[in-house]
């Protein structure tokens, strides 16, 4: 009995002695590393340039001590995530030093993939608001890309988002203290059209908001009823907007309302207005391109001017200096500064462009161009760069507007091209793989593998809305298009070629720097004069 009762206890030293030497064998490993796990387990809460670094185990103790905590959910290899970076970190040390309430943090979403799931992040860099530690309902972050963008939009949550005004002094002040205030005037501030304004006032941060119950202030600006007021120092001075009494404000058409009234009836396209300009989202650009230092080229801006008025909200008149910021924006229009004074008329949606057969700058010729364009009674602009000598003896095909009818609707050829933009940095992370699908093609008869410059060249009926695109165009008749959207590396794409434009069903692949899908949106004057890779 004694024996057996043995075998348990040398048991149990045994392995009570394994145990210590496990942990003294650990504890003379790599230091950092331990601290490094030890880190990962704590719910600290460490800093990068002044950036709450965020993860599982921290998360939550990050949401119960800010009462505001803007979080950056990224990916250390995205492009557009290494570039916000900066003023981003910019952005909280300005709410630091201004004692706000708000704090910025960031998640890397390809470590901390429970958050990542948690949060629903599909993109990066992905901005979510948490307010006073609600985790479940975080609000989208709908500002700028930059640091006064990020500052502004979260001192507007942090504060009121109206100032409420008392009397007419205050009032006047308010309005004199700016260009551009608006002020809601309501009978009851705790109404369904006094919220929406609010709501509205939350988005639009470059704007001071004011608002009024008073019955004197109703008096002191003429007004009967709910209204909102727009005043400017340039153009009329002053725009209403009446709230309906049966249907009250709709958000979405008041912020449209304020963001058309907002801009100068002709707009000077800089590098301070060009966020203006874009954010407007009216549908129609009409743009005067002039050599600013000709006077006699200057003197069109009142003809311009006269014919703007008719078309508020319909068409944005813009004024592009061909010496000045506007000289970075020539080649997307296939220009050059010799070519001014002349006009153009972008519709924003397709990049459309149309121009006049010969240019006239009167106010009557410009207002008819351009209802006759909303008319659709004027055909676009198609650009089209010169093909290469070589265009067709090279392993990629180089398309141009001229030739790609030619080759991509070929009844028998199987063609696929590739749409890009120089500066697209995706473009660019797949170069060399469209090249060595080039040359794997390049003796198949049926098959050409082809690129187009989307930026120099247009088509007719195909519109490009992000860079890179892909589109297979089977032979035989039909001007049949198929658009790819897998991932972006030989293998598959010989995969798609050899089945016919078709990917066989398999499970899908993770997405990562070398097979990313993601494309880079065009955005006209925005994306020629001031994107190098975004």
């Amino acid at each position: 009995m004694r024996g057996c009762g043995a075998r348990p206890a040398r048991r149990l030293l045994l392995l009570l002695a394994l145990a210590w030497l496990g942990t003294a064998r650990a504890g003379q490993g790599d230091d950092g590393e331990e601290e490094g796990r030890d880190e990962m387990l704590s719910d600290e809460l460490g800093e990068e340039d002044g950036v709450l670094v965020l993860h599982e185990h921290n998360f939550a103790r990050a949401l119960s001590e800010h009462q505001l905590l803007l979080v950056e959910f990224y990916a250390p290899w995205c492009g557009h995530c290494q570039r916000l970076a900066p003023a981003y970190a910019e952005a909280a040390a300005t709410l630091r030093n201004e004692s706000s309430p708000a704090r910025l943090g960031k998640v890397d979403a390809t470590a901390q993939t429970a958050l990542a799931s948690e949060f629903g992040i599909t993109s990066y860099p992905m901005l979510k608001l948490f307010r006073n530690g609600n985790r479940s309902h975080p609000v989208a972050y709908t500002g700028r890309m930059d640091a006064l963008g990020i500052v502004r939009w979260l001192r507007r949550r942090a504060g009121p988002s109206a100032v409420p005004l008392r009397d007419p002094g205050a009032a006047a002040a308010f309005v004199s203290s700016h260009d551009l205030v608006v002020i809601g005037f309501f009978k009851d501030l705790g109404g369904e059209a006094a919220q929406v304004f609010h709501e509205v006032a939350g988005e639009l941060v470059d704007v001071p908001f004011g608002v009024a119950e008073a019955e004197e202030l109703f008096q002191a600006y003429g007004l009967q009823a709910d209204t909102v007021c727009l005043f400017k120092k340039f153009d009329e001075g002053r725009t209403d907007i009446p709230v309906d009494p049966a249907r009250g404000l709709d958000a979405a058409e008041l912020t449209q309302q304020l963001r058309v009234h907002s801009l100068r009836l002709v707009m000077d396209f800089t590098s301070e207005t060009s966020d203006q300009i874009f954010s407007a989202k009216i549908p129609h650009h009409m743009l005067l391109f002039l050599n600013t230092s000709s006077p006699e080229q200057l003197a069109l801006r009142e003809s311009f001017q006269a014919a703007a008025g008719t078309f508020r909200g319909k068409v944005l008149f813009v004024v592009v200096d061909v010496t000045g910021h506007g000289a970075s924006v020539l080649p997307f229009f296939g220009m050059a500064p010799g070519d001014a004074p002349t006009l153009r008329l972008v519709r924003m949606d397709t990049n459309r462009k149309y121009r006049m057969e010969h240019d006239a700058f009167s106010h009557t010729a410009i207002s008819s161009f351009v209802q006759a364009v909303l008319d659709g009674k004027v055909k676009p602009h198609l650009m089209s760069a010169e093909p290469p000598e070589d265009w067709d003896t090279r392993p990629v095909k180089v398309l141009v507007g001229k030739t790609f009818e030619q080759v991509a609707f070929d009844e028998t050829k199987n063609v696929f091209v590739k749409f890009y933009a120089p500066w697209c940095s995706h473009c660019q992370e797949m170069a060399a793989a469209w090249e060595e699908l080039g040359e794997r093609y390049r003796d198949h008869g049926d098959i050409v593998i082809a690129e187009l410059d989307a930026t120099a060249n247009e088509l007719e009926n195909i519109t490009i809305q992000g860079f890179p695109t892909l589109h297979y165009f089977p032979a035989g008749p039909g001007r049949k298009m198929v658009e790819y959207k897998s991932a972006r590396d030989v293998e598959t794409f010989s995969k798609f070629l050899e089945n016919g434009g078709k990917l066989p069903e398999e499970p899908p692949v993770p997405e990562t720097p070398e097979n990313s899908t993601g494309s880079e949106e065009p955005s006209l004057l925005e994306t020629a004069e001031s994107r190098d890779e975004l």
